[in-house]
């Protein structure tokens, strides 16, 4: 069991059901729940020819380890994504879809990073990477909060960010950086062409290295008192701006 996924909840359940049935290890069921959410579930289980198990709330809440299970766990094997950045940019040279990344400077908040993934799989990113030694992995309550896209998003965490960033930018992606202080606003940066949004950490930023080694800074246009937002919402604000600007006619 400790080296299995621990995948609690119908969103992270029945991702893995529809992206990867074969990694699950063994499910587990509240079968006092009698919903139709929960007879769907159970359809989708069979269907894919996954064996589970009835059990009580109690087993459940063990198994859960403290999260909000609904009714549901399952133990998997860890899915693999692409687990270099040269990997992804591979796999995109015969597309006519540039790449698009988010970076995120030691986002150490399971929740946060979670609802990073969750955004970045519906602005269509390629791969989220972060540095190795100072931010969150993919444990359990970030797969909770992702609602199934740490199924779908790489998470590529690297030892030396700033090698990595230059290394991108060696393959013609851009990198931008999020900061408030920068004259620029992120609707006057081009998102058409292979890009990279670089997010710092909650509280802190970006640090020194990561932002100087960025192709450009951009701000968040704020109009209200606050000073800043969490860094999963200014993640959605950035991509969807690249979403936007890549849905434009040339």
């Amino acid at each position: 069991m400790a080296s299995n996924q621990v995948l609690a909840g119908f969103h992270a359940v029945q991702a893995r059901l529809r992206h990867a049935p074969d990694s699950i290890v063994d499910l587990y069921v509240d079968t006092s729940r009698q919903d139709q959410r929960m007879r769907h579930c159970i359809q989708q289980i069979e269907a894919a020819g996954v064996r589970w198990h009835a059990v009580d709330a109690t087993r459940l809440d063990g198994l859960a380890r403290g999260m909000r299970h609904q009714g549901i766990v399952a133990l998997a094997h860890p899915r693999a994504l692409a687990i270099t950045v040269d990997e992804v940019l591979d796999t995109l040279e015969d597309q006519a879809e540039p790449a698009l990344f988010l970076v995120l400077d030691g986002v150490t908040d399971p929740h946060n990073l979670g609802a990073c993934l969750r955004t970045a799989d519906a602005a269509g990113v390629h791969a989220v990477i972060a540095p190795r030694d100072r931010a969150v992995g993919l444990n359990a309550t970030v797969q909770r909060v992702a609602c199934g896209a740490a199924d779908t998003v790489p998470y590529i965490m690297v030892t030396n960010l700033a090698r990595t960033l230059r290394a991108m930018r060696q393959r013609d992606v851009w990198l931008v950086g999020a900061d408030d202080a920068a004259e620029r606003s992120i609707h006057q940066v081009d998102s058409r062409r292979a890009m990279a949004w670089v997010m710092g950490a909650e509280g802190e930023g970006m640090r020194r290295l990561t932002r100087e080694t960025c192709d450009e800074l951009a701000a968040i246009p704020m109009r209200g008192s606050v000073e800043s937002l969490n860094v999963s919402v200014a993640s959605a604000v950035c991509l969807y701006e690249t979403a936007r600007q890549r849905l434009l006619p040339d």
